[in-house]
């Protein structure tokens, strides 16, 4: 924690005393691009090796993974486009049950522009939503998306995840778009076989979306969501970004609807369906020497309260681990009120090196989810080195993960 502190401290100062003339900037997908990724192509090869200090004894356990990660996109003929990214990573690990290489299937669809401003895709679609960064509760589509984690930043998680089969069609105008999308069910489970394209984890129901973004003012830019499907009441979303000044970018994050509540969905309970809201809401302040920092409060209605969280720590293991594995495969947070704090800083002390800093804190039991890489660029190749530190006490949201600390060096590769 006082690395990380350090590191906010040293990035700030600077900037405090310094006139807001920088324009406000919204963090992105942080994977990198280079010179040579301005094609049809983006290919790149990433190997890494890790070592693991586990909760409690502390014992040490050594890994190393190699992965391949590509998308092509081209238009082939007039109004005519197709998209295919894919991710395959090969996995060891010294002592852990599991090991597996997995294939990602990210997307893969056709893309017809009838009209300058109307679009038809059908195929795999990675259909993202959300204007947060730690926490996102109308990005309706990332339950079940996740086949192989290589990192906890957002953007990995968000990018490196399978997509939905889906209708989509979008109306475009001067300043705002209309999109609707429907997901058929295609499978009853989801596989854990290598090249399966896995559609049993993102098509086990239909689902249907409905989208509508209205740039409002030149500061103001809100966007309304509508989504639902099989088994699922309309859940109701909103996205809203506001300049507040040259420097900072406000945000607000809302979804609400009936729905029954984590602990009922994770353990069979009926009855307990309500209106239940999620949000993230928070800033992002940009400094004139390339620093962006977010800091976001994140509220879950239907995860546990504290009074709940504690109950269900010292109930019953397996109740406990039927809940731990439904959040963790939705992509939910398990317990109400939770802050997430993250930090970039683009050529920081020298040019080509970025630092990036993130903190989870869930106010329920008090962990913390540390993280912190530096990461510096060539032309064609990254070096990166990340450390994570989870504490807590046993069986808390962060205590409980199976490491306390990892390091892990990558090297990155662009073809």
């Amino acid at each position: 924690m006082r690395v990380l502190l350090l590191l906010l401290l040293a990035a700030t100062a600077p900037a405090l005393a310094a006139d807001e003339d920088a324009a406000a900037l919204l963090l992105a997908d942080k994977t990198s691009t280079t010179a040579g990724q301005s094609g049809d192509w983006r290919v790149y090869a990433e190997t890494a090796v890790r070592e693991s200090r586990r909760q409690g004894a502390g014992i040490a356990l050594h890994g190393a993974r190699a992965s391949i990660d590509a998308r092509f996109d081209k238009t082939f003929a007039p109004g005519w486009r197709a998209v295919v990214a894919d991710r395959l990573d090969l996995n060891r690990m010294d002592g852990v049950s599991g090991n597996r290489d997995i294939n990602t299937l990210k997307e893969a669809y056709l893309s017809w522009q009838a009209e300058p401003d109307r679009i038809v895709d059908l195929g795999r679609i990675n259909a993202r939503n959300g204007v947060a960064f730690g926490y996102n509760p109308t990005d309706y589509f990332r339950a079940g998306a996740l086949r192989s984690v290589v990192s906890l930043d957002p953007a990995s998680l968000r990018e490196n995840r399978l997509g939905s089969a889906m209708l989509r069609g979008q109306a475009l105008w001067n300043g705002g778009s209309l999109t609707a999308l429907y997901s058929p069910r295609l499978a009853d489970q989801s596989s854990d076989n290598v090249f399966s394209p896995d559609l049993g984890a993102t098509n086990q129901r239909a689902r249907w979306q409905l989208g509508l973004s209205e740039k409002l003012s030149a500061a103001l830019s809100p966007q309304w969501l509508l989504s639902g499907g099989a088994g699922q009441s309309p859940q109701l979303g909103l996205n809203l970004t506001a300049l507040a000044n040259a420097a900072t970018v406000v945000y607000f994050e809302w979804s609400g609807g009936r729905a029954a509540s984590l602990a009922a969905q994770a353990l069979k309970r009926p009855g307990d369906a309500a209106f239940r809201s999620r949000l993230s809401a928070g800033l992002t302040y940009t400094t004139p020497n390339n620093v962006s920092l977010t800091a976001e409060y994140q509220y879950n209605g239907a995860g546990l309260d504290e009074a709940g969280w504690n109950a269900l720590r010292r109930g019953p293991p397996a109740a406990y681990g039927l809940y731990r594995g439904l959040v963790t495969n939705i992509q939910e947070l398990p317990t109400r009120d939770h802050v997430f704090v993250y930090l970039v800083w683009q050529d920081a002390l020298v040019k080509h090196l970025d630092l990036t800093a993130m903190v989870r804190y869930d106010a329920a039991d008090h962990s913390r989810l540390q993280w912190l890489e530096a990461r510096y660029h060539w032309t064609r190749v990254d070096i990166a080195l990340q450390t994570q530190l989870n504490t807590g006490q046993p069986g808390s949201n962060y205590g409980a993960l199976p490491d306390r600390r990892v390091w892990q060096a990558v090297l990155r590769y662009f073809f």
